[in-house]
């Protein structure tokens, strides 16, 4: 089986098995390329997820995985296996549609006993199995209801259940939590973490959901156009986008266009192309060729704000807001700058008088907490 090499927090390097491996990967329809030469390494017991917007090519790559679509160029291996000629029966992977693809006319009990029996199992096995199953996602008591007879969440449960029943090597999620409401989906996300934590199944999500990616994940492939643009922890997709795309698509953010100025050893200056110059705290990834074009990405929740002239050097712009939105946990403001430009803020609410519309405000924020993006 093939391997990563990973370390550990005491810098001992380990070895862990790969369960699914993309080398290459290229699918076409109608010869515009929908997976455009994709590589991957998803980890044994990894939750990993495959994040984009829509027609950005991951549910193909799910598709792929799972047998449903062939390969026209490269490699899908499976715990080492190449699946080129190998059908979406005969894969050790199970798929969770959005939809659930319950059967309407069998009940919970028989929609999950249904790929055991085509393995022909022992009666007293099918049975243990089922019961275990059911047990996990808490649907003993409703075990002869039909699909039409329960809630989303509840045939969301099933639906689990008839893949984790087969013991799969592999999880395949394709959207599980899409077609549940706000509520709902994040109890569901709650189970769905605590499934994957109990079990150790590896997981592969589908979703255009940036924070359920962020919240359930070890691992996130964001996928722009065919291609991934990045591969890393939530905290480093989020913290150290590594392209303006995956800095605007994970969360909000404020981009700002520009050109590398002035490149000492601590920071860099960029000059924007509406004259803003922003200092950014200089890291080994930071573009250091002078006049070198870049983005800054600066976090709405990383900017203060301040009615006085805050004593800080760099990264102060006065402004006024135009706009203040609650909601509840957080407001958000909009300010527009002396030079037009407008940008957004987010900030605790802390329960004070919100400022006016039109109030006159600084806007700061610490070097440490933008980052300058190569274009």
């Amino acid at each position: 089986m093939a391997q990563t090499f990973m370390q550990n927090q005491r810098g001992i390097t380990t070895f862990q098995p790969l369960d699914v491996e993309l080398r290459n990967v290229f699918k076409f329809f109608n010869e515009e390329p929908a997976v455009h030469g994709v590589d991957l390494d998803v980890r044994q017991g990894e939750f990993f997820s495959i994040l984009g917007p829509s027609g950005c090519g991951k549910t193909t790559t799910l598709r792929l995985i799972a047998g449903f679509e062939r390969v026209d160029a490269g490699k899908v291996l499976i715990q080492g296996q190449p699946m080129t000629n190998v059908p979406p029966y005969r894969r050790p992977v199970n798929t969770v549609f959005q939809s659930y693809a319950l059967f309407d006319h069998l009940n919970v009990w028989d929609n999950i006993a249904f790929g055991l029996r085509l393995q022909k199992l022992r009666k007293s096995e099918l049975e243990s199995r089922v019961k275990d199953a059911l047990k996990l996602v808490k649907m003993e008591s409703l075990r002869s209801r039909f699909p039409n007879q329960l809630s989303g969440g509840q045939q969301q449960r099933v639906a689990l259940a008839r893949a984790l029943v087969n013991r799969p090597a592999v999880v395949l999620l394709d959207e599980p939590l899409g077609a549940l409401d706000l509520k709902l989906r994040r109890e569901m996300q709650v189970e769905l973490s605590n499934l994957h934590r109990d079990l150790g199944f590896t997981f592969v999500m589908v979703t255009h959901d940036q924070e359920e990616a962020l919240c359930l994940s070890d691992r996130i492939a964001v996928m722009n156009q065919g291609k991934i643009e990045q591969v890393g922890t939530p905290s480093q997709i989020y913290e150290r986008p590594q392209t303006s795309f995956v800095a605007d698509f994970i969360g909000d953010t404020n981009l700002f266009s520009g050109e590398v100025a002035v490149v000492e050893s601590a920071c860099v200056q960029i000059v924007t192309k509406t004259g803003l110059t922003i200092v950014v705290t200089r890291a080994e990834d930071t573009p250091t060729e002078l006049s070198q074009a870049v983005v800054v990405s600066v976090r709405p929740e990383k900017i203060q704000l301040s009615l006085y002239q805050p004593t800080v050097l760099n990264n102060c712009f006065e402004g006024r807001l135009v706009t203040v939105m609650y909601l509840g946990t957080h407001v958000n403001y909009v300010v527009e700058l002396t030079n037009g430009v407008s940008i957004n803020v987010l900030q605790p609410n802390t329960f004070g008088n919100l400022p006016d519309r039109d109030t006159p405000i600084y806007a700061w924020w610490p070097e440490s907490d933008c980052l300058a993006i190569s274009q």
